[in-house]
């Protein structure tokens, strides 16, 4: 199941002035560097996790309808459906009507009865579901434990600028790090 990011996050979860206040920063030079950071940071939380932080819009890609009519989506948190369309033979888009759905939040499912659900035209592709996922649209609603994850990130980043050029801990998640958000990890097998 592709999933396209369409539009991300209005904000992240600390502010650049929040952030330099942390790393102990007290000029501008280093702006750029720490607000490119801090969305690093963000996108390298919700890879780990497979939760995205703030509301952001997404396109979940389909060659077909599941069989039992349940989308279990393997990101989230599901805060909304905002629209629906399947593809026919020859390209065209047809909306289907999202309220048609069952969205259980809690679980990140999207259910319809399958018998409900227009079969696409096309064999590859032939479903689009654009969904909203995050925890909310303010910095306030991200669980903190998460929230100050990116923070420690970002700031442990910073810190070790210069050991991102040779490689070294780049693919390590740090300990600290790690244990804030092993409860939000998703696991598959």
């Amino acid at each position: 199941m592709p999933m396209l990011l369409l539009a991300g996050p209005a904000a992240e979860p600390w502010t650049i002035t929040d952030l330099k206040s942390f790393l102990r920063v007290e000029h501008d030079a280093d702006d750029a560097v720490i607000a490119s950071l801090l969305t690093a940071a963000r996108a390298q939380i919700e890879a780990w996790t497979g939760k995205m932080l703030l509301a952001q819009r997404w396109r979940l890609v389909l060659d077909a309808w599941p069989r039992d009519g349940r989308i279990v989506l393997r990101g989230g948190p599901l805060r909304a459906l905002i629209a629906v369309r399947t593809y026919d033979a020859h390209g065209a888009a047809h909306d289907v009507d999202p309220a048609g759905f069952v969205l259980d939040l809690a679980a990140d499912v999207i259910a319809a009865p399958r018998w409900a659900l227009p079969e696409p035209g096309r064999p590859v592709a032939g479903i689009e579901l654009d969904l909203e996922l995050g925890y909310g649209t303010a910095p306030d609603d991200v669980p903190p434990p998460l929230r100050h994850a990116v923070r420690l990130l970002a700031a442990q980043w910073y810190d070790n600028r210069g050991d991102a050029a040779s490689g070294a801990g780049s693919a390590v998640l740090p300990g600290g790090v790690a244990a804030m958000i092993a409860g939000y990890r998703t696991v598959t097998l």
